[in-house]
């Protein structure tokens, strides 16, 4: 047997996706920094890792490592198979990979604890015959996590499709919210995405403690439920926010900004993997134009390609600028930036000429936000996005939402309206002022003395003395 080391070591099993490996890595760099515990990921994968994974994972400093499981299979899976199905077989049949992989290092690490993803709870059985000491790592908000906590019982209680409950739904912590604001994938009861979410919930509880990227000034209410003691429930640990950290960047859209006023440019991102129809991108440019703002829009190609297919044989479809209206890009050229495809988010955030998001809602959005300050224009596009901007909204009141007509667009008079008041509104100054407290706070929890370093002292003392 390989002689075993002396430092604290822990293993991380990630769900497939950049949005969900960047607050793990944020983990497992604050364990290195305060504890000296050292990490292996172990990544299941239905394919090579994507060159945003490989370009992200170059990044993390020594003393983080990881393992690439070989791809499985999932081509018995239909087309139309949603993405946490896809997800969940992904970890399913990685198994006999990960144990391999698990039980290697436990001979050589003698690992203190496993962290694994939200959808990776099939490695919880392979853990506990191990004897490690297992933890949930749940990625979106407290409020997520309460449904996902609730959904046995929501299960029981509610006899239709949630979208179709005529009574708002409460779940404990939270404001009461219409069914159809529920996260994607329990939307439709019959699809097996939804059998995957009672199966991964069940389990959540068989995890020795559940670790949420959030604090308990951005959502109270959600946090004291889920740390209220309860027969059966594990402990759970708001060590957020965990956001995106790095060097900095010589972009040259951060140039562009450094050129601009102060708190006066509006970005506009749709997250990594989010998308518009060509009629949206249409209604979008001609909106901001029309607002008069100044704007930075991170831009892709549409993706109804397959619905206007005489249209996209006559452009370029590698180039997202190509769709946008007619001399847009002249008419705009003094007050806006496209930027193709992706954008230094996390600095350009920091920005001091940044004035607010519209945003797609995924959470490590939603936190970049809120440790910089940035007031949101709230437009979800999908997964746990809805509920998202329904407590952004509702709840913490810090982002305006915008209406939908009839077809699901958002028309362009809306969204000029909504940013003027955004930037210039009674609405906007209310919650500029509202988001300028959570900055605050948000210094605070990441501060010496805070809640997010006491929690993740709490936890590196409890692995390292293998309570």
């Amino acid at each position: 047997m390989e002689k075993i080391t002396s430092n604290p070591h822990i293993a991380i099993i990630p769900t497939p996706g950049i949005g969900h490996l960047i607050p793990l890595v944020e983990f497992a760099k604050k364990l290195l920094q305060l504890h000296n515990f050292s990490t292996t990921f172990i990544i299941p994968n239905e394919g090579p890792l994507t060159t945003a994974q490989k370009a992200f994972l170059l990044t993390v400093p020594t003393g983080i490592s990881y393992i690439s499981l070989p791809p499985v299979n999932l081509d018995d899976l239909p087309p139309e198979t949603k993405i946490e199905t896809r997800i969940s077989h992904t970890v399913a049949r990685s198994l006999p990979s990960v144990r391999d992989a698990v039980e290697s290092l436990n001979n050589t690490q003698k690992l203190a604890a496993l962290v694994a993803d939200l959808f990776a709870t099939d490695v919880f059985d392979l853990a506990i015959e191990l004897k490690i000491p297992v933890y949930l790592f749940f990625p979106p908000s407290a409020s997520s996590l309460c449904l996902a906590l609730y959904l046995q019982e929501l299960d029981k209680a509610v006899s239709c499709e949630y979208r179709d409950a005529a009574e708002k739904i409460q779940i404990p912590g939270c404001v009461p919210i219409q069914g159809r604001d529920l996260f994607d994938p329990i939307q439709d009861r019959k699809d097996e995405a939804y059998r995957w979410m009672l199966h991964h919930g069940k389990r959540y509880k068989m995890a020795d403690g559940l670790l949420v990227n959030s604090f308990k000034e951005l959502e109270p209410g959600a946090i004291d439920v889920l740390q209220k003691e309860e027969s059966g429930k594990p402990p759970v640990y708001p060590i957020g926010p965990l956001i995106l950290t790095g060097s900095k960047s010589d972009d040259p859209c951060l140039k562009w900004l450094d050129k601009q006023p102060a708190s006066s440019v509006l970005y506009v991102s749709f997250g990594s993997g989010g998308t518009l129809s060509l009629a949206q991108i249409t209604e979008l440019a001609l909106g901001l134009e029309m607002s008069e703002q100044r704007f930075l829009w991170v831009i892709r190609c549409p993706n109804d390609k397959v619905s206007n297919a005489a249209y996209f044989d006559s452009h370029n479809s590698d180039d997202p600028l190509s769709y946008l209206p007619e001399n847009f890009l002249e008419r705009t050229r003094n007050r806006g930036l496209l930027v193709p495809m992706w954008a230094p988010q996390a600095q350009i955030l920091a920005h001091d000429s940044v004035s607010g998001f519209l945003t797609h809602c995924g959470w490590n959005s939603v936190l970049e936000s809120v440790v910089n300050g940035a007031p949101l224009i709230a437009w979800p596009l999908y997964a746990e996005q809805k509920m998202n901007a329904f407590f952004l909204d509702e709840s913490i009141k810090v982002a305006l939402r915008p209406k939908m007509v009839e077809n699901g667009l958002v028309g362009r008079d809306e969204i000029c309206s909504i940013v003027k008041n955004l930037t210039e509104g009674e609405e906007g100054k209310r919650i500029r002022s509202r988001m300028r407290e959570l900055k605050n706070h948000a210094a605070k929890a990441l501060g010496e003395n805070g809640s997010c370093l006491q929690m993740l002292g709490m936890l590196g003392e409890k692995w390292k003395n293998g309570v």
